[in-house]
């Protein structure tokens, strides 16, 4: 369903916002700035592989901003229906940058986030990969982003801003954080895997983020996640630690470090995900709180939720 939102009647800006329901699309609903309307859409109200229906809906509802939170985010099931994401992640993506485009032939300019992932990098890396580091994803999932990153970049040139990000969870949705909490309240182990290295990313935090590069008209491609490093193995232990002192969990459960060859998928996941931020921190003049402190504020959240039921 379509909705609607802002902090004033007064608002100077409209802003679209595509994946509405997903993690994001709820933060970013959440933390609109005073100043701004948001129009907040899922793909029963806006199917973004149709360019069409994008053009119809922006000449009826004239956004000056708009927010690409819509993805195919199924990463396994991405090999399996390679079309399904391409159409989205893709398509998709180069669908409303056109419409951005051709919306300023026609005198309206409109800004345009693009919501990337760490899976553009192929993960074999041992440094904090920068902006411009070689996207090399491996993936349907992380090649479908890139490629509609990619097409992003060649339409809207200049005035495109892409912000990959990583690990991403919320009190919102279905995420590592929520089935974590689930599996260690009805089991007694868990094996999770030790190789994998990443920032945990709290939705929330990616969400402000994108309103202040909204706010200061931010362009090229950026990273945002939280600060510090982790693997699934840490954040799984700290998720266990976390949920223990706030009562989320009864008590700890035994955590065994496991390889990722101990546990295949049909999707690869890049080893080594960590991207700098600097450049990121220093455009939007804020940085990132470390991962373990945005846990922490998501999950007194999680029980205040529970609590509040």
């Amino acid at each position: 369903m379509i909705s609607s939102i802002g902090k004033t009647t007064n608002a100077i800006k409209k802003v679209l916002i595509t994946g509405a329901n997903g993690q994001l699309g709820f933060e970013l609903q959440r933390t609109v700035p005073v100043g701004y309307t948001c129009v907040a859409t899922d793909r029963n109200d806006l199917d973004i592989t149709d360019a069409s229906a994008i053009k119809s809906f922006i000449e009826k509802i004239k956004p000056d901003v708009i927010i690409n939170s819509a993805a195919y985010t199924a990463v396994d099931k991405a090999e399996e229906e390679p079309a399904l994401a391409k159409a989205i992640n893709t398509t998709g993506a180069a669908n409303l940058a056109q419409a951005c485009k051709d919306a300023s032939s026609q005198g309206q300019h409109i800004q345009f986030m693009q919501i990337s992932t760490d899976f553009v990098f192929d993960g074999k890396g041992y440094t904090p990969y920068p902006v411009d580091a070689l996207a090399e994803p491996e993936g349907m999932y992380g090649i479908t982003k890139h490629k509609g990153d990619l097409l992003v970049q060649q339409i809207l040139g200049e005035e495109a801003f892409i912000i990959r990000t990583s690990w991403l969870y919320s009190s919102h949705g279905n995420n590592f954080v929520k089935t974590m909490l689930r599996f260690m309240a009805e089991r007694e182990e868990l094996g999770i895997i030790a190789d994998q290295i990443g920032t945990p990313t709290w939705a929330n935090s990616l969400a402000n983020a994108v309103w202040q590069g909204v706010e200061k008209n931010i362009t090229g491609i950026h990273h945002w996640s939280d600060a510090g490093v982790a693997s699934w193995y840490d954040f799984a232990y700290a998720i266990m630690e976390e949920g223990v002192t706030l009562g989320l969990l009864d008590n700890t459960i035994r955590i065994k470090p496991i390889t990722t060859t101990d546990y295949p998928t049909p999707a690869s996941r890049p080893c080594y995900s960590v991207m700098d931020k600097t450049s990121t921190w220093q455009a939007l003049d804020f940085k990132s709180e470390h991962w373990r402190v945005a846990l922490r504020q998501m999950l007194i959240e999680l029980k205040e939720n529970e609590e509040n039921a």
